[in-house]
């Protein structure tokens, strides 16, 4: 089995402060565990899989400091670089994760990953979210004419706080792909980002691939309408 790529895709993870760590952990086990370092290594798990794609994701962390972000809950996690260090060095990246948090609106966002989002967005080929990140995201108005979910608990704030923008929300929905182009993708609630990120693996790769990295992790994955939690919270 051949470890050479074809292609890397350069991945950045917007932190800030009290964002919730599993919004981005959880996809990046999936997705991280593609990088350029892991395909070097000899023991690597990706030898086990029969379908391996013939492409690379390595991922950046970003915040507006080089300072050690502490989030909603766990240990603090430092940054590999920032937002305005990122769009100083002209960088554009392929993919941006935008995870969510109790801190996860426009209002309390710091400006530099706002304009970093809108700078990077005519170039990247993917923009994810993860539960309120996606009320970030409808805050630089790239979520304009998109269909787009978020989490079912704060479901009712974010859609009254973006009612004056043209984005449908989708109540019901594991996660959401914006529209054709499979530009944006939104996740629910937290673990939802894990369920897209499959999603996104199998968009990139194939079903085979999606499939066998889940046994792997032994994940049970959710389809995009498999979603108790708006019938809990009283959405539809």
């Amino acid at each position: 089995m051949s470890l050479s790529v074809d292609k890397t895709y350069h991945l950045a993870v917007c932190l800030f402060p009290e964002m919730t760590v599993l919004d981005y952990q959880g996809p990046i086990e999936i997705l991280g565990g593609f990088s350029t370092a892991e395909r070097a290594r000899k023991d690597t798990f990706l030898t086990y899989l029969k379908h391996l794609p013939n492409f690379a994701i390595d991922v950046e962390y970003l915040s507006h400091s080089d300072e050690p972000v502490t989030p909603f809950v766990g240990p603090r996690v430092l940054p590999t670089g920032t937002y305005e260090g990122a769009m100083k060095a002209g960088k554009q990246f392929d993919i941006l994760l935008i995870p969510g948090g109790p801190s996860a609106s426009p209002a309390q966002a710091h400006p530099s990953l706002l304009e970093f989002v809108k700078q990077q967005a005519p170039g990247a080929r993917h923009i994810l979210t993860v539960c309120t990140g996606s009320w970030i995201l409808a805050g630089t108005g790239l979520l304009e004419g998109k269909r787009a979910t978020t989490n079912k608990m704060m479901y009712r704030v974010v859609t009254e706080n973006t009612k004056d923008r043209n984005i449908e929300w989708m109540p019901k929905a594991r996660y959401v792909i914006g529209d054709d182009d499979h530009k944006i993708w939104t996740a629910s609630g937290v673990t939802a980002g894990m369920d897209l990120a499959n999603a996104f693996l199998e968009y990139l790769a194939g079903p085979e691939t999606a499939r066998e990295f889940a046994v792997g992790v032994e994940m049970s994955c959710r389809g995009p309408g498999d979603d108790e939690f708006a019938v809990i919270q009283g959405l539809v």
